[in-house]
């Protein structure tokens, strides 16, 4: 008979679950202390929430989700970064904490509803974010738009040379 404990964290791991863009499943064993506290700061500074489950709990609530999932993801020690606004944000954040450290390994992730391999892992964390997207476009835009604006401004300022020129010379 499961107790109310495990029945409340079921439930809770259920509710995220179901709002998360994206999911990354680690294995943070090996990790010592310090570096458990500096992961989870990098998290916590990128809106990220990062909590070790209960592989059991998990499974429940990916069931209960109607999430399937690859049973890799169910053995040794789990850690699940869940990102409820920017899917590619946590991927980001776990590339760059891996630049000085072996771990955490990455199981596998659930990335707007379809799960992926852990092998996909680098193409997602290769992706760029919502904010550096909305940048490139703005970017473009501009960009022909500022061309027009020169274009338009460029015979003005002849004219201007040119009536100048005249003046001077009419002096």
């Amino acid at each position: 008979m499961p107790n109310k404990k495990n029945i409340s964290n079921v439930k809770e791991l259920t509710d995220k679950l179901s709002r998360a863009k994206s999911i990354y499943f680690t294995d943070y064993l090996g990790l010592n202390v310090s570096d458990v506290t500096s992961l989870r700061k990098k998290f916590f500074d990128s809106n990220v929430e990062y909590l070790v489950v209960k592989n059991t709990l998990l499974k429940i609530a990916s069931d209960q989700n109607e999430i399937t999932l690859g049973n890799e993801l169910f053995s040794g020690s789990t850690a699940i970064a869940i990102s409820y606004d920017e899917p590619v944000l946590a991927a980001k954040v776990i590339k760059d904490f891996l630049k000085d450290h072996d771990l955490p390994s990455i199981k596998g992730l659930l990335f707007e509803g379809s799960y992926l391999p852990a092998s996909e892992f680098e193409k997602i964390a290769n992706l760029p974010s919502k904010e550096e997207s909305l940048t490139k476009i703005v970017v473009m835009l501009k960009s022909p738009v500022q061309n027009i604006v020169n274009l338009l401004n460029s015979p003005m300022v002849k004219l201007v040379n040119v009536l100048n020129g005249l003046k001077g010379t009419k002096n």
